[in-house]
């Protein structure tokens, strides 16, 4: 009898142990609405950032877009929690473009932006007069123009911003390309119409496209991407626990494994 109630003890302790590791959810909050682009950053969510909140006692609903405007409209009026698709220039840039009040709160793996072969297949096959189509969003330009410059294709003028480098900023056109602006969505379609792409490493591997066939990859670290609340959410239990989700142990873990060649976070160095 002593032996079966120590054992029932001891059991009842385990219990305590288990559910004193799984945090309770936000008691006022039952829904956690996560914004983000198509690709990657709804794959983390769907299968690793959803179960992790799941745990918690949270219902998490995933809404995915196709643009980059209206995921930051979307957070601003409330309809979303958080949102996951940006770097912090476009962030910045965005938000004071439409007086928007919102704040980044963490990192995630980001395939970096990459030049991918278009009707031509080689950097070298570069002439006067090759089309490239690059994001036309500012910040998004901008690195694309960083690019070029790494290459050799344009030369920008000495002493500008590297985050806000726009067409005015080319010293040169080395190469005599001609740029092509697109939404970040039709840069993927846009190889059959032109000689290259930059594309943006979602946008590729949501259409199929593997990071390896890029033929050039941007150097800086300065884009990898970020989750943004509302600034007024920040310190609340929940968002609490969705940045600890995307720091957890258990989603890095995943996150490394799944998505090899990626920009990774710099708290997880």
């Amino acid at each position: 009898m002593r032996r079966f109630v120590l054992k029932s003890l001891a059991v009842a302790a385990l219990g305590l142990t288990v559910a004193a590791n799984v945090q309770a959810a936000d008691p006022a909050k039952k829904e956690i609405v996560i914004g983000t682009t198509v690709g990657d950053f709804g794959d983390m969510v769907k299968q690793s950032i959803k179960p992790i909140l799941e745990k918690q006692g949270y219902s998490v609903k995933l809404v995915e877009f196709t643009d980059y405007v209206r995921p930051n409209l979307a957070l601003q009026e409330g309809s979303l929690d958080v949102n996951v698709f940006q770097h912090k220039p476009y962030l910045d840039n965005f938000a004071k473009e439409h007086k928007l009040s919102l704040k980044e709160v963490f990192q995630v793996p980001t395939a970096p932006l990459g030049i991918y072969p278009g009707k031509l297949k080689s950097l070298k096959d570069v002439k006067p007069g090759s089309t490239v189509s690059a994001p036309n969003d500012p910040s998004n330009f901008a690195r694309a123009l960083v690019m070029f410059n790494d290459l050799g294709w344009i030369k920008l003028k000495k002493g500008i911003n590297p985050l806000t480098a726009s067409e005015r900023d080319i010293d040169v056109n080395v190469k005599q390309i001609k740029i092509v602006p697109l939404e970040a969505a039709q840069l993927p379609r846009s190889r059959n119409d032109v000689d290259f792409a930059v594309i943006n490493g979602n946008y590729a591997t949501s259409s199929g496209i593997k990071l390896t066939e890029a033929v050039f990859q941007e150097k800086s670290y300065a884009y990898v991407n970020w989750g943004a609340m509302r600034a007024a959410d920040v310190s609340k239990p929940w968002a609490k626990d969705v940045i600890a989700a995307y720091n957890s142990k258990a989603f890095r873990g995943w996150a490394t494994q799944k998505y090899a060649g990626y920009k990774l976070p710099a708290a997880w160095k």
